[in-house]
């Protein structure tokens, strides 16, 4: 990469990172900080405020991808942080679990994801996108990993208003990143006609794509409903998951940088993409299978292991080839109808795991986890994969 594709890669990354650790704070310690709130003693309201931001962010993230098409990526960005910086604040003083909710919805209305991964594409040649896309999502697996270290400090000291109140100094952070550390946009990209939303949904690679996106992060919320449960009858205490956690994750990336990339270089991507979907169908079974058993801290961690490479992967891969597929004109509402379907994922991997663990258990929310990822594999199996072809980026170093 060059030094402005390096400087572009990383400011945004840490950008996406703060925007993410914000939200993933709340996740490990909600339910159980959530009792303490006027309207804490109803589940259904509980499962609503923590799952909220994903319908929010999903009917806005197609809006903010639109608008950085025609106003530009930086200032789209710098308003969605904005809103969520105000959600945050407003969920820090919530004197009840229903004005927690406005606030995490609030959250969820700067979705400035599409922007982001927008920009980043503007930013970066055909041929290292995908390693770029890739740094997004080492990014968010590692927030993810430290929120699972923080947030019970956090709440142990502050509670909920506390994690909400440093969420809204992070957002504050990263718009002062987009002023000041990332690159100008590419000259190229600022006043082009935008592309409309039939421009993008007229590819049938990119609907496959898009629902990938929304299995993806579907499953991988959804399995957080059982997961921790079962370290503990693993006989791991929850205060001590993040020591299973850190390694996992830190091992899954570890061995996709060494796998994937060299994957990439020989053009193997589709076969790729299409293992690692089976790859997660297959812990879906095997989680399932624990679930009769009793559960084995070393073998929930290899499953864990296997899941975090896949979803590793397959979180490089996705927002790049939509980058690559959808027309240059376009490419914002492309990465916006894509990350709705991301957030929409989200916010059904919340609804539904915890309607499926209300009535089945975890027998049918691994049931169900695995049903979607065998249908993607169906559907994907046809897909075909954009040629990586170089490209001049202006203000190149």
């Amino acid at each position: 990469m060059t030094r402005l594709e390096l400087r572009a890669n990383f400011s945004l990354a840490s950008i996406f990172g703060l925007r993410m650790l914000g939200l993933f704070m709340v996740v490990p310690v909600f339910a159980q900080e959530a009792a303490r709130y006027p309207g804490g003693d109803n589940a259904s309201l509980v499962g609503l405020t923590l799952g909220i931001y994903g319908l929010t962010q999903a009917a806005l993230q197609f809006v903010y991808g639109l608008a950085s098409d025609r106003f530009g990526r930086k200032p789209v960005i710098v308003a969605g942080l904005l809103v969520f910086a105000t959600g945050s604040m407003v969920a820090a003083v919530a004197p009840s679990l229903l004005w927690v909710s406005v606030g995490r919805a609030l959250q969820g209305a700067g979705a400035v994801s599409a922007a982001v991964t927008a920009l980043l594409a503007d930013q970066t040649r055909d041929a290292v996108r995908t390693k770029s896309m890739a740094l997004l999502g080492v990014s968010m697996g590692l927030t993810f990993a430290l929120s699972l270290v923080v947030a019970p400090v956090l709440a142990a000291w502050g509670g909920l208003a506390g994690i909400f109140g440093l969420t809204g100094v992070l957002a504050l952070l990263g718009i002062a990143a987009v002023i000041w550390w990332v690159p100008p946009e590419p000259a190229q990209h600022r006043y082009r006609q935008p592309g409309g939303v039939l421009a993008v949904l007229r590819f049938p690679d990119l609907l496959r794509l898009n629902y990938g996106a929304f299995v993806l992060h579907g499953v991988q919320l959804a399995m957080w409903l059982a997961v921790p449960t079962m370290l503990v009858q693993a006989g791991l205490p929850q205060s001590a998951h993040w020591q299973l956690y850190l390694p996992v994750l830190a091992g899954s990336f570890v061995v996709m940088g060494g796998s994937f990339f060299q994957l990439e270089k020989r053009g193997y991507v589709r076969a790729a993409v299409l293992m690692c979907v089976a790859l997660m169908a297959l812990v879906q079974l095997g989680l399932w299978w624990q679930i009769s058993l009793q559960p084995s801290v070393y073998m929930l961690g290899s499953l864990l292991f296997l899941f975090f490479y896949g979803f590793n992967v397959l979180e490089a891969c996705l927002p790049s080839m939509v980058s690559r597929l959808a027309p240059l004109q376009a490419r914002g509402a492309a990465l916006g109808v894509y990350n709705t379907l991301q957030s929409l994922g989200f916010f059904a991997g919340g609804l539904l795991g915890g309607w499926a663990m209300q009535w089945g258990g975890a027998h049918a929310l691994f049931t169900g986890c695995g049903v979607l990822m065998a249908l993607w594999l169906l559907l994907a199996w046809p897909m075909k994969i954009p040629v990586s072809e170089p490209v001049e980026v202006a203000g190149k170093a």
